[in-house]
């Protein structure tokens, strides 16, 4: 007589791919019963409100809608000519400025913003703190830079 030829170890892993794939059928079974598909149509929709949120109540067929004017519809980018013209140059006081390093800060008079001067856009000019100056502002790398300076008054 022969022997057999399933050892104990495969016995074992034949046992344990069966109990795999056992557990793999109960929890395909679970997810099915557990799933959303095959919602209605009204679960799955969702409805804008008149300020912009998204709501899932649909939208009160009584209350008055508010009429707004064609006219007052905007569609684009405004133009270049209804926007108002900017004086390019403007006034401030220098904060700060270092001789040595060659920079400094000018506050704009009407805005207090922070605008950065450099030696080289001064024209020759020296400017010392508290100066009074007219300036033009171009876009830096780091932000807003001062150019064509000139002492006021």
């Amino acid at each position: 007589m022969g022997r057999s030829q399933a050892t104990f170890g495969k016995r074992e892993n034949e046992k344990k791919r069966l109990k795999k794939r056992q557990e793999k059928a109960e929890k395909k079974e679970e997810r099915q019963a557990n799933s959303s598909k095959g919602q209605g149509l009204d679960e799955m929709l969702a409805y804008v409100d008149e300020n912009g949120n998204i709501v899932d109540t649909p939208p009160d067929p009584t209350k008055k809608k508010k009429e707004i004017p064609l006219e007052s519809i905007r569609i684009g980018a405004i133009r270049q000519e209804d926007m108002e013209e900017e004086d390019p140059v403007r006034t401030g006081s220098v904060t700060f400025f270092n001789d040595s390093k060659g920079y400094g800060f000018i506050k704009d008079s009407a805005t207090q913003q922070s605008v950065f001067v450099h030696a080289n856009s001064l024209g020759g000019i020296t400017i010392k703190e508290n100066d009074k100056v007219s300036y033009e502002v171009e876009m830096g790398q780091k932000g807003p830079s001062a150019f064509n300076v000139k002492l006021a008054g």
